[in-house]
């Protein structure tokens, strides 16, 4: 499964100067955050571990973005110093990965395809380039894709009205080192000195994914995203065996140690009622997830055993209570870059493959952190921010759907 991800954001934003004045086009806001939040976010929730930021115009606003916002995901920053054109910015950052095929995408545009999926199929076909597709009707704003029915590409039609068709969704994956080893210069346009020039030796595919597709680039359609991309509070009353509930350990079943970690099972306490709340929350959701960082291991400060054994006899309790847990996913790295390490959505994605019947747009995530929150959002899942250890915690936040004092609260609610 593709790992990387080059997001293309260097562009003027020419036709939303009047909607965004001095922003590159990416940063402009949605619902109070950048367009680019909701670009990470999804590709997060798709697996994608490394980022490589192609930027020019204005590039510092983005740098100090992603600086503050998303310090934890792993990601480069490439300049363009002069315009390179789409070609000349793929070619100039997709030498900072190392994976055999990268996903290359625009940062103005929010295509939620499934990566695997696409990963699967352009590998299937030693592509050296694949395109995503997108249905549409009734358009004249993009050019029209004819595939054949092996999914080669056929041809490139130019932009005029069309009553439907299938477009470039501006999402590719690219067969990195034989990409690098065409002979290209250093300024092109990727769409008409690549892919025009090269599907007639039939090595550029098309795969159609029938998915929300969002491009701002023009005021109607960042008007029209303000909506799209709303966060929406989960209805507890529609919650069913078919959701998740992912719920964070210290500080939301258990009683924190303050500037320390349960070494333990003899300082593990658990929260009144909490044994009961999960008990309950066991018979609403179809899985409860219990995902936790332990950075105490990875300090050395308990062995993984001591981890193993506060499980075991936690377990072991709320199933005397009547409750279940799943699994427990636990992070134990010190480094707040690593995948696996909330808010990095990793321990999710394990998650994932190892139950396929989990949505996290059927999914809650429990927690009594910003950290469990972020982890929520970069899952593509609803959050649940729980005031045990933070009841000064501010609301409304972009971050936090539902809000509750306890666990035992947020269970009431489910009833």
């Amino acid at each position: 499964m593709v790992k990387e991800a080059v997001i293309l954001a260097g562009g003027f934003g020419t036709r939303l100067r009047d909607a965004v004045p001095d922003l590159p086009k990416c940063m402009a806001p949605v619902n109070e955050q950048p367009f680019l939040t909701y670009v990470i976010r999804y590709l997060l929730s798709q697996g994608i571990e490394k980022f490589i930021f192609s930027l020019g115009y204005k590039h510092k606003f983005i740098e100090e973005f992603l600086e503050t916002e998303f310090p934890t995901i792993n990601y480069q920053c490439c300049i363009e110093h002069e315009p390179l054109g789409t070609g000349g910015a793929i070619r100039f950052s997709i030498q900072k990965t190392t994976g055999k095929n990268v996903l290359v995408l625009n940062g103005d545009t929010l295509y939620k395809i499934d990566t695997a999926g696409f990963s699967h199929s352009h590998q299937a076909n030693s592509a050296l380039c694949s395109i995503a597709l997108k249905p549409m009707k009734d358009f004249d704003r993009y050019g029209v894709v004819e595939l054949s029915d092996d999914n080669i590409i056929k041809d490139f039609n130019e932009k005029q009205f069309y009553p439907s068709g299938l477009i470039n969704g501006g999402i590719y994956l690219i067969n990195r080192e034989a990409f690098l080893q065409k002979e290209l210069p250093d300024k092109f346009s990727f769409e008409k000195d690549f892919l025009e020039k090269e599907f007639m030796n039939k090595t550029i595919f098309g795969f159609v994914h029938d998915n929300y597709f969002i491009d701002i680039g023009i005021p109607e359609d960042y008007k029209r995203v303000q909506e799209e991309l709303k966060y929406h509070a989960p209805d507890l009353d529609k919650v069913d065996k078919s959701w998740t509930l992912f719920i964070d350990r210290d500080g939301v079943i258990n009683h924190e140690k303050k500037d320390d970690y349960i070494r333990n099972w003899q300082e593990f306490h658990f929260y009144d009622m909490a044994k009961e709340s999960l008990a309950a929350l066991s018979k609403k959701f179809g899985k409860v997830i219990i995902v936790s960082n332990q950075r105490g291991v990875g300090r050395g400060l308990m062995t993984e055993e001591d981890l193993i054994h506060i499980h075991k006899n936690m377990e072991k309790e709320i199933a005397e209570a009547g409750g279940h847990i799943d699994k427990i996913y636990y992070c134990s790295s010190t480094d707040i870059k690593d995948f696996c390490r909330k808010p990095n959505p990793g321990m999710a994605l394990k998650a994932e493959i190892d139950f396929p019947d989990i949505s996290f747009s059927h999914s809650l995530m429990v927690g009594n952190n910003s950290s469990d929150m972020l982890f929520g959002r970069n899952a593509g899942m609803f959050t649940v921010f729980l005031k045990t250890t933070k009841p000064e915690q501010a609301l409304p936040h972009p971050d936090i759907d539902l809000s509750f004092y306890s666990l035992i609260d947020f269970a009431r609610a489910c009833r």
